[in-house]
This record gives C-alpha cells, sequence and structure tokens, in this order.
C-alpha cells in the first residue's frame, strides 16, 4: 500500500511539472516576491497545490486567462502561489482548500474571495465587477458634472443627460482596465486643457463600467470610443488618429456649422439590408442568426488577440455586406446580459468564432484569423449552403 501510495504521488507530481512548464503566462509569486508585487498592481492569484486534482483541471483556463490579460498595457496581472513550497503566503492569506482564487485591488493587501463557477466569463465578469466597485466614487449625492484637473468633465447617469441636452460635447466612453484607454488618458487631458476656457465645447468622459446604460444607449461598442454630441444627440463618432493635434483639428472642424457631413445623416441613407454586421445581445442572438450562415465572434474588450482581430473581422463584414444570407456578428461576453448566453454556446476563451446555419451551430473555426482565410471559410460553406 505504502507503494502504491509512492508511486501514485510520483506521477501526480510528473504531471504536475509537465503542466507548469506548460503555463508560460501565468506569473508565479512566492514568499519572497508576493507582498511586493501584489502592491504594484491589480491581481487576481490562484493558491494552488500540484498535486490538487481540481487545481490541474483548473489550471488551463487561468493560463488562458493569463494569456488574456498579462499584456503591458493590462491594468491587471494574472498570478498563482504554490502553497506546497510556499506556505507562509499561503497561511497569511488564509488559504485552507485549493484552489483558491483572490482579487487584489491596488493598494489594498486584503483579497476578496472568488465564490463563482470557474469558467471564463464568471472569472472575467468577477474581475470586471472588482474594477468598478474599485473605483467607485461617492457621488451619492452630486447632481452636478465633476469638473477634474484642466476641464475634463466626468458624467455620470445623474448628471450626462442634462449637461449634454444642449450644445457641442466630446465624449470618451472609456473602461478603467483598457490599455487604449490608459494610453490616451493623458491626450484626453491636455485636450480638455485646451478647451478649458472655452465655451463653445465640452471636453468630457464617461467611464463604461459604472454607467453602463449611458453606454449602451450610445451603441458603445468598444473602448475608448469617442463621440461628438450635440444637444443630445450623437452626431459623429471620431475614427482618426488619437493624438492632441489630430483631436483638436476634429473639434475645430465640428465647430463650424456646415464643415461636416454628419454621422447620423449617413446612417439614415444606407438601406438596412446592406448592414451585415453587428453586435448580438441573449435578447437579439436567436432572431439574429435564425436564417442564413451567421458568423459570429465572441469577444471580450480587453482580450489582446480580440483587439487584433478587430479591424480583421470588421473587413470580413464589409466584404459580405451585400452577400444575400450571410451575417458577420459579435457578442461581448463580459456583458451581464451575455453571460449565460456564452455559457450557454461553450464559450471557454477569446476570441471564439463559430458559424451558424438557420439558428443551428455548424463549425468552431480554429484556424488562421487572416482574411482571407476567414473569407475563404465563409465562402466554402455558402457554397454548401447554396448547393442545399
Amino acid at each position: 500500500m505504502n507503494i502504491f501510495l509512492l508511486v501514485l504521488s510520483y506521477f501526480l507530481y510528473v504531471s504536475a511539472s509537465a503542466q507548469e512548464q506548460e503555463e508560460v503566462h501565468t506569473i508565479k509569486y512566492t514568499n519572497i516576491n508576493f507582498s511586493d508585487e501584489i502592491a504594484k498592481k491589480n491581481h487576481f492569484v490562484m493558491f494552488y497545490a500540484p498535486w490538487c486534482v481540481h487545481c490541474q483541471k483548473f489550471s488551463p483556463q487561468w493560463e488562458q486567462l493569463a494569456e488574456m490579460l498579462n499584456e503591458d498595457d493590462s491594468d491587471i496581472k494574472i498570478a498563482k502561489v504554490d502553497c506546497s513550497t510556499d506556505s507562509k503566503v499561503c497561511l497569511k492569506e488564509d488559504i485552507t482548500g485549493y484552489p483558491t482564487l483572490k482579487f487584489y485591488k491596488l493598494g489594498d493587501s486584503n483579497g476578496i474571495k472568488f465564490r463563482g463557477t470557474r469558467d471564463l466569463p464568471s472569472l472575467t465578469n468577477f474581475i470586471n465587477e472588482q474594477l468598478r466597485e474599485g473605483d467607485e466614487k461617492d457621488q451619492e449625492s452630486e447632481e452636478v458634472p465633476q469638473v477634474m484637473k484642466h476641464g475634463l468633465v466626468e458624467l455620470t447617469e445623474k448628471t450626462f443627460e442634462s449637461h449634454v441636452a444642449t450644445g457641442n460635447h466630446f465624449v470618451k466612453f472609456y473602461a478603467p482596465w483598457c490599455g487604449y484607454c490608459q494610453k490616451l488618458a493623458p491626450t484626453w487631458e491636455e485636450l480638455a486643457r485646451s478647451y478649458q476656457d472655452n465655451n463653445d465645447v465640452t471636453i468630457a468622459k464617461v467611464d463604461c463600467t459604472q454607467e453602463r446604460k449611458i453606454c449602451d444607449k450610445f451603441e458603445v461598442k468598444g473602448y475608448p470610443t469617442l463621440l461628438w454630441i450635440e444637444n443630445g444627440k450623437k452626431i459623429e463618432k471620431y475614427k482618426g488618429e488619437r493624438q492632441h493635434d489630430n483631436l483638436k483639428a476634429f473639434v475645430e472642424q465640428m465647430k463650424q456649422p456646415d464643415g461636416v457631413t454628419r454621422e447620423s445623416e449617413e446612417v439614415t441613407d444606407v438601406p438596412p439590408e446592406t448592414i451585415s454586421v453587428g453586435e448580438l445581445t441573449a435578447n437579439t442572438f436567436k432572431l439574429g442568426i435564425e436564417s442564413g450562415l451567421s458568423f459570429v465572434k465572441f469577444f471580450a474588450p480587453w482580450c489582446g488577440h480580440c483587439k487584433r482581430l478587430s479591424p480583421i473581422w470588421d473587413s470580413l463584414a464589409e466584404k459580405f455586406g451585400k452577400t444575400d444570407g450571410v451575417h458577420i456578428s459579435k457578442v461581448d461576453c463580459t456583458l451581464n446580459v451575455n453571460k449565460q448566453l456564452c455559457n450557454d454556446e461553450g464559450i471557454e476563451g477569446f476570441p471564439t468564432l463559430i458559424l451558424y446555419k438557420d439558428g443551428a451551430k455548424l463549425w468552431e473555426y480554429t484556424g488562421s484569423r487572416s482574411l482571407d482565410e476567414l473569407s475563404d471559410f465563409v465562402k466554402h460553406h455558402l457554397e454548401r449552403h447554396d448547393e442545399l
């Protein structure tokens, strides 16, 4: 019996060691550096033991989360601590079972335990909730917009509508964890400084992780989204370079009464049947895929691979924009309304690309994400669809 246990322990150790060698994205902390490292940035940490079967099964999902989030411009790090070798940390953190997952907000050494199901949509929603909760300000009694440094106006659900009801407003819709938003932040403050004494326009921002209703109303589907709003209505989405001079030139152009073709006018001139790309939600998903071929991208806005695929996916949608029976769509799995949908569709990583035919799942695409390869994939199944 003792020999059996010894052999079993050996194989469990070898299996765990081989698994750790494959985990190239997850950061490993020890007794020596744990406290110092979590003080530098937001962290989501898995406390585990190599022999723990549940830990071994969960490790691939944790590594997948780390691959998506452990990038240079990310606002959070995904890490782990081996409690069999670094027991002092685990004892201090009151770890009594494996795996235990704890979120550490920047500046707070007291971790919050994750108690949900261990799937990617649940983990990412938990991350969003913790970042949002940590950044919330005590503004319950505030009824006027908060004017920040250099004239930048921060809008909330209570102040947005009344503030933009009249006049010109250039508004940044963002998420705190978004790397591109973080890079834009100092430039946006500089732009606000340029117009802080100008009565013709205000430079503002909206945190979509806190003010979801506003962002849904203005159909914000990615971060950062920069919108020009006049008298409460969206006029144009800024799509140019995000340098100060480019942004300022756009503002000056938009201030001219006849200086630009309005986006709202352009949209009304586009026949509805030519629009084949759109963001689906749990409420519109069934209707959106019920006929023809539907190629759907399930994604998370903060996912690096998703960001790199985004312009290619837009080009794919444009390419098939006038093709009957083809719909190129996407679903944001980080939104609470879509959490169950992504679970039901078996989404375990981002981006996941699934082809549907007449409402039924046909194929999960795992090939190259180049425009040519994706286009050939759609054409192949379109031809098969036409032959039926």
